[in-house]
């Protein structure tokens, strides 16, 4: 498998961060005998293919060769030449696939193989385009640029979404998600394809490829829509494969953090990185180094998520927070200025390689901007509103009523300013946050533990319990003060 990427004092304000959807601690051993099996898979099954390019031209073809082909993890350092061979060969697939008269007879012999192809296919289209990106920015290799310029559909985005929504529709696999939910046969509503493992497989696993993509083109929110037909909990297909399971919640999570959704994104991170405590044990592997990179990034991002969204964690994760960061940690928390490498620093460690869904500009380098750079830009300008919060919420601790010039004295800046930053925070603070339904849905809370009323040059603070609706608190904090 080639999960490829490289993954102050806490507030006791709020409850712990527990599993979703947590079952029992069967269905947790259950997945992790389902692990073990996988490793034995990598091991036996997978160590044995032959690294190729060739996946096959046609239905005279092993279609059984073609897969294991394509879920074999392309050489970190290919050439050029090879990721175009590399392309045309699972377009070549993913057509016989897709277009034959009638189903390919394959029983594909577990979940890995399905997975193993879609998340090579997405790992070669995300590392084709980073380097199209670098050979644009650098503009110093006219031989690659020119191949790059006559080629510029190869690994788009277009025919990369084309696969998966084909996949999809294919094997009727939303349809047939839908009818369990219901408590309905979903055999009923599969269709001649989606009936086939194969298709079944392929189908499901690019539902996730799907959130993936979406996630690395910056369109946050259709990537969590892409999963509403499936339910986040150990019983899913996806939960039973190791590298899906880590993807899974490392996109939604990182999907929830750049859509200001803390207390959401918390839950993710924090569901996952208890898995990781009860698998380290395992026999090392390749997937298992991966596994651990991921893994520091997922508390890279939590410790993000817990500077702006101060709650409690599972003494595991909390633990592993304090011995990664140190200091690092409490300074995110202090906030201010000192704050702002540190948080630039964590989030170009744990952020997916962003992606342009449109090809480089080659004649004109100089307009071209690293995706990158472009989301961390974006993700620092909400760092700097969050700056100065947690020194203003200590001043508003010690006062029921304040007088915004005295508070301004104390940070010795403008009233005005203060005053338009007291409504940017306020608003912030109103987050959305899951309890049932679709990953979008929620209910807007207030996350703060702390509320506060502008009214003319008075500050009105109150304590606030997360969950209540602004209108209460306002009605509550009108009754107190007058």
């Amino acid at each position: 498998m080639s999960l490829r990427q490289g993954v102050p004092q806490y507030a006791q304000g709020n409850e712990a961060v527990r599993a979703v959807a947590d079952e029992s601690d069967a269905e947790e051993d259950a997945l992790v005998n389902d692990y073990r099996e996988q490793v034995q898979y990598n091991q036996d099954g997978m160590d044995d293919l032959e690294r190729t390019v060739s996946i096959g031209t046609g239905a005279g073809q092993d279609i059984h060769a073609q897969l294991q082909a394509a879920a074999t993890p392309l050489e970190f350092q290919a050439s050029l030449e090879t990721k175009f061979a590399s392309y045309d060969n699972y377009c070549t697939l993913f057509h016989f696939i897709l277009n034959s008269e009638g189903p390919v007879d394959l029983e594909m012999p577990n979940h890995y193989w399905a997975w193993d192809v879609i998340d090579e296919f997405i790992y070669q289209f995300n590392s084709f385009c980073s380097h199209r990106q670098r050979v644009a920015l650098k503009a110093d290799n006219e031989a690659e640029i020119q191949i790059l310029r006559d080629s510029p559909n190869t690994w788009g985005c277009y025919s990369v979404l084309n696969v998966l929504y084909s996949l999809i529709q294919k094997s009727q696999i939303t349809e047939q998600l839908a009818a369990s939910r219901r408590g309905e046969d979903p055999s009923q509503f599969a269709g001649e394809y989606g009936n086939r493992q194969l298709y079944k497989s392929l189908g499901y696993f690019s539902i996730i490829g799907l959130l993936r993509v979406h996630c690395l083109l910056g369109d946050f929110s259709l990537a969590i829509k892409t999963l509403d037909d499936i339910e986040l909990n150990k019983k899913a297909t996806f939960a039973r494969v190791m590298a899906a399971h880590f993807t899974t919640y490392y996109y939604v999570g990182f999907s929830y953090m750049m859509m200001r959704r803390y207390a959401d994104a918390i839950r993710m991170f924090s569901h996952i990185l208890i898995y990781v405590s009860r698998t380290k044990n395992f026999q090392k592997n390749s997937q298992y180094e991966n596994v651990a990179k991921k893994n520091d990034q997922m508390h890279a991002l939590i410790a993000i998520c817990v500077a702006f969204h101060p709650t409690r964690l599972d003494d595991t994760i909390h633990t592993a927070l304090r011995e990664k960061y140190g200091e690092k940690f409490n300074r995110l928390q202090r906030g201010g200025p000192e704050a702002l490498p540190i948080f630039e620093e964590l989030f170009r460690s744990a952020c997916p390689k962003f992606i342009s869904p449109t090809p480089p500009d080659f004649d004109n380098p100089e307009i071209n901007v690293d995706p990158i750079d472009h989301h961390c830009a974006i993700f620092m300008e909400e760092v700097k509103n969050h700056m100065w919060s947690p020194t203003v919420k200590s001043y508003l601790k010690l006062y029921t009523t304040m007088d915004l010039e005295k508070l301004a004295g104390f940070l010795e800046i403008e009233p005005e300013k203060l005053r338009s930053w007291l409504l940017v925070t306020k608003q912030r603070s109103r987050q959305v946050r899951w309890s049932e339904g679709a990953l979008l849905d929620g209910e807007v809370v207030n996350s703060s533990e702390l509320d506060y009323a502008l009214e003319g040059d008075l500050i009105h603070v109150s304590e606030a319990k997360v969950g209540r609706r602004l209108v209460d608190w306002y009605l509550r904090n009108l009754a107190r003060t007058y």
